[in-house]
C-alpha cells in the first residue's frame, strides 16, 4: 500500500457572520488528518477532531455510522483518533461530533480516506469577491483536508507563475492575486512528493470599475409617503470596508448614517418635503479621496403625495375581479391630465405600500399583474403626483379588490 494515501475534504468553513440582528457563531467541529501520518507505509492514520468550546467527549462518524464515543479524562479542545493504515476496513467518509452540556454539537466537516492515488484535489475559492481593479487586494483560499502540507497556485497559460505557500499548522493556504486569468491549486504531503490533483479552476476577472452596490428601501418607506415623513434607505456593497454615497439624480447627499455591519450603510431622511419625491442611487469606493466611485445602483423611488390634487379612477380587466391562477390581470388608472407620475398601490396589512410606478404620455397608466397566484390578493389602489413643482399629489383612488384562489 502506498504511504500517500488519499483524502478527500468537503468543507463547512465555520466562519463567525455579522448580520443587522446578531453575531452568528457556528459551533461545529473541525476534522482533518495529520499529514505526517501518511508519510511512512503500514503508519497509523490520525484524524483530528477540534472542537469550539471545551469538552470531555468526542466522537466519530464512518459513513454515517457512530463510532464508540470517546471520554476523556479532562476538558480539551481536540482529541487524535488513530486508525490502522489506510486499508479496506478504514476507507470512508469520516466526520465527527463534541458534546457539551446542552447535548451534542453538529457534525464537523467531511473527510474521505479514500487510499487512492493520485491524492485527491483540494477546494479554491475567494476569499471576498472574484474580482480584481485599482486599490484592492483579491485573495484566493485554497483548502485541503491534511494538515501540515505544501499548496501551490497556477495561473492557466502562464508557466513562469507560481505561488508557493507552506502550511506546517493548517489545512488551507491564502494567495493573493493581482492579475485577471483562470487560476488552480494543489498540494504535496512534502518536497519530493506528488502533487495532488488540481483543483477546479476560479476565474478572477479585471474590471475597470467596481460592480454595482445594492440600493433597497426600508419597508416602511415603500410606502406612499407623506410630507414630513421620515425614510430609510440600504445600500449593500459586495466587499466590505468601503466609502458610501447616496444620490437623488446627480446631486450628492449629506444625511445622517448608520451601520450594523461593514458591507452596508443605513442613510436616514428625516422630514421629507414634497420635492423629494424622486429616483435615487447610492454608489460605493474603496477609502480614499483619489479612489474611482463604483457604477451606480438600479434606482430606488421615493413616493410622496399630499393628497391635494383629484383622485384618479381605478379599473381592472378583466371586470372579474376573481381570476385564475396564472393570468393577466391590467390595472388601468385615468388621471385628469397628463405629464404625471402614476403609482399603483397595495394594501397590506395596513400599509399602503407603492406596487409599480408608470410615466405614460397620456392620461392613462396600465399596469400589468403577470401570472398572478394567491399572494397577488390584496386591495388596490393608484395615485399620481407632479412630476415639477410644487410636486403635489393626489387623494388615492377607489379601491379595486383582487382576490385569486389557491392555498
Amino acid at each position: 500500500m502506498s504511504a500517500r494515501a488519499a483524502f478527500l475534504l468537503l468543507w463547512g468553513l465555520a466562519l463567525g457572520r455579522v448580520t443587522e440582528e446578531a453575531v452568528l457563531i457556528d459551533t461545529r467541529a473541525n476534522l482533518w488528518a495529520e499529514a505526517e501520518s501518511l508519510l511512512k507505509p503500514g503508519a497509523i492514520v490520525t484524524l483530528t477532531c477540534q472542537s469550539v468550546l471545551r469538552t470531555q467527549e468526542f466522537q466519530l462518524f464512518k459513513d454515517g455510522v457512530p463510532q464508540e464515543p470517546v471520554r476523556l479524562d479532562s476538558p480539551a479542545f481536540e482529541h487524535r483518533f488513530l486508525l490502522e493504515a489506510v486499508i479496506n476496513d478504514t476507507r470512508g467518509l469520516y466526520r465527527c461530533r463534541y458534546s457539551t452540556d446542552g447535548g451534542w454539537m453538529g457534525l464537523s466537516n467531511l473527510v474521505e480516506l479514500t487510499g487512492t492515488e493520485p491524492l485527491p484535489p483540494p477546494l479554491l475559492s475567494t476569499e471576498t469577491v472574484s474580482w480584481i481593479t485599482m486599490g484592492l487586494n483579491t485573495t484566493l483560499l485554497c483548502l485541503g483536508g491534511l494538515r501540515g502540507v505544501t499548496f501551490l497556485l497556477r495561473r492557466e497559460g502562464d508557466d513562469q507563475f507560481l505561488e508557493v505557500a507552506e502550511a506546517p499548522k493548517a489545512m488551507q493556504a491564502t494567495f493573493s492575486v493581482h492579475r485577471a486569468g483562470n487560476y488552480s491549486c494543489s498540494y504535496r504531503i512534502h518536497a519530493a512528493g506528488a502533487l495532488s490533483e488540481p483543483s477546479a479552476t476560479v476565474t478572477i476577472e479585471e474590471l475597470a470599475r467596481l460592480p454595482p452596490p445594492t440600493l433597497t428601501l426600508e419597508r416602511e418607506s415603500s410606502e406612499v409617503l407623506r410630507p414630513g415623513s421620515p425614510a430609510t434607505l440600504t445600500c449593500v456593497a459586495p466587499l466590505s470596508g468601503v466609502d458610501f454615497q447616496l444620490r437623488r439624480g446627480e446631486e450628492v447627499l449629506q444625511v445622517l448614517m448608520s451601520s450594523t455591519s461593514p458591507d452596508r450603510i443605513f442613510f436616514h431622511l428625516d422630514k421629507l418635503a414634497l420635492g423629494d419625491s424622486h429616483v435615487y442611487t447610492c454608489r460605493y469606493r474603496l477609502h480614499g479621496e483619489l479612489m474611482p466611485w463604483s457604477l451606480d445602483s438600479a434606482p430606488a423611488e421615493l413616493v410622496l403625495s399630499d393628497g391635494t390634487l383629484p383622485a384618479p379612477e381605478l379599473s381592472a380587466e378583466p371586470a372579474v375581479l376573481s381570476p385564475k391562477p396564472g393570468t393577466l390581470v391590467q390595472l388601468q388608472c385615468w388621471a385628469p391630465r397628463t405629464g404625471v407620475r402614476f403609482a399603483l398601490v397595495r394594501e397590506n396589512a395596513g400599509r399602503r405600500l407603492v406596487h409599480s410606478l408608470l410615466s405614460p404620455a397620456g392620461t392613462k397608466a396600465h399596469f400589468e399583474l403577470h401570472d398572478v397566484s394567491v399572494v397577488d390578493s390584496a386591495n388596490y389602489s393608484c395615485i399620481y403626483t407632479d412630476t415639477a413643482p410644487p410636486f403635489a399629489g393626489s387623494a388615492p383612488s377607489a379601491r379595486v379588490e383582487l382576490r385569486v384562489d389557491g392555498s
